[in-house]
Order: C-alpha cells, then structure tokens, then sequence
C-alpha cells in the first residue's frame, strides 16, 4: 500500500514538474512573440511608386509611410485596426478590435493562441460615428512586453520623458497628449460615485464627456497640465496592476493634432 501510494505522489510530482516546464517554454516563446510584434510595422517595405502615387492624388488624403504600412499589415488580419506607440518605451503594436472582448487577451495579431494576447480596442467603440474614446486593453507582462511600460507612469519624470501618445490608422497618423494617469479597479461592491471609466467609450452629451475628463483629472496621481474640452478625441490604456486588490492602471490622453 505505501509502495503504491509513494509511486502515486512521484507521478503526480513529474505530471507537475512536466506542466510547469511546458508553461515556463510557452510564457518564453510568448514573450518573444510579443517582442516581435513591435517590429513589425518598420519591416513592411511599402513600393516607392505607392507613396508617389499617394502624394500626387489630390483626391485622397496624403498618407504617411506608417499608414500605408499599416494597410499592408491589414491583409494579414483585416481586424487589424491601427497601431500604437509611446516613443523610445516597449509599447510599439498593432491594434487589434474583435466582436468581443476576450478573444484578444489570449490571441496575437495572427489569431494564433498566445498568453500575451495582443493590444486591443473595445469591441463597443464605433468607428462609423467615431466615438469618443478609444477604450484600448493590454497586459501587463512581467518581461516589460504589451502594456507593462504604462505602470511607469507611476513616476512624474517618466511621464515628462514620454508625454505623447502616436496613434495611427489608415485615414490618420494622430498625436495624444496625455491628460491624466492613474490607479483603478474593476469591480466596487457598494460603493458609491466610483469613477468607472470602463464604461466611458461614447458620451450622449457634453456634460456626459465633461464628467470623464473631470474625473480622469481629479483621479490622477499628479497634474500633466493637459486637459481636454468637449469635442476633442480622447485614447484611454488600461492595463492590470498587481499590487492593487482587481487592480488597474490607466493613462487618457487627448488627441493634439
């Protein structure tokens, strides 16, 4: 019986150790993959007669080298929607919107199965309007791939160094200034005139939109000097912050040009 029971507990021990393997060697390839993402658009080679062509019609808007880019890497996945960057950071991805919103967190840009997921927009913003804020999710990886960088907002200098957020589809190659970085959580019990900001994407009125921007502004760890005023497009990244309880960290920024 204890013969037995001993081989039952050694098994058990080499199923578990075989798991953690397989789950250490796909986290690894993982945080590759996620790596790799953020070389992408820059290896898209875009045919020089495409930009003089672009240049010369008078009858479309004249795109910048990133968005032909982008419309090349749209053949990939055509719910590639844009791409994000923050300069000289980690945060350098396609922007995927699918028709909900757990797909994304444990698929790449390629749709292939990936603890990392990819960068993501919320499936309720409507580019037919186009809605208020672009609502974008990301993880945060321990390796400092896909949103991890936003936690160093935490740190005033940082955010002086990268204040700006690029944000790039196929019609407009956009500049964000950030408004407003701050600490959150998903889910309250109970309590009362809580800032959800998940909930913002399309605002009804104007007091609707100056409600979130007041209180992105009240909540944030310190004062950028930006605001935002009705009208303005506004980007909101959402990322998991772990030393908080269902923990989030989030920047808004508004669009400058």
């Amino acid at each position: 019986m204890k013969k037995t029971l001993k081989k039952v507990i050694i098994a058990i021990l080499i199923i578990a150790i075989i798991i953690s393997i397989l789950y250490i060697v796909k986290y690894y390839l993982d945080s590759n993959n996620a790596k790799a993402q953020t070389n992408i658009l820059n290896e898209i080679q875009i045919n020089n007669s495409i930009i003089d062509e672009n240049i010369t019609n008078e009858n479309e808007t004249q795109k910048t080298e990133r968005m032909l880019q982008l419309e090349e890497l749209q053949k990939e996945n055509n719910e590639i929607v844009a791409w994000i960057e923050i300069e000289n950071t980690n945060i350098n991805y396609p922007v995927l919107q699918g028709t909900d919103n757990d797909f994304y967190m444990n698929h790449d840009y390629k749709k292939n199965y990936s603890l990392a997921g990819a960068i993501f927009l919320d499936k309720s913003y409507s580019w037919s309007r186009p809605s208020n804020n672009l609502l974008i999710y990301g993880h945060n990886m321990k390796n400092g791939t896909m949103f991890e960088n936003l936690l160093n907002y935490k740190d005033q200098n940082y955010y002086y160094e990268h204040p700006n957020i690029r944000f790039t589809t196929t019609t407009e190659d956009s500049i964000y200034e950030i408004i407003s970085v701050f600490p959150s959580r998903t889910y309250y019990k109970n309590e009362q005139n809580v800032f959800r900001y998940y909930y913002f994407i399309n605002a009804e009125n104007e007091e609707e939109y100056n409600d979130f921007v007041t209180n992105a502004k009240k909540s944030s760890i310190y004062d950028t000097g930006k605001t935002a005023q009705y009208g303005d497009s506004l980007i909101t990244l959402s990322t998991c912050a772990y030393h908080v309880d269902d923990g989030k960290f989030v920047v808004v920024a508004r669009k400058s040009n």
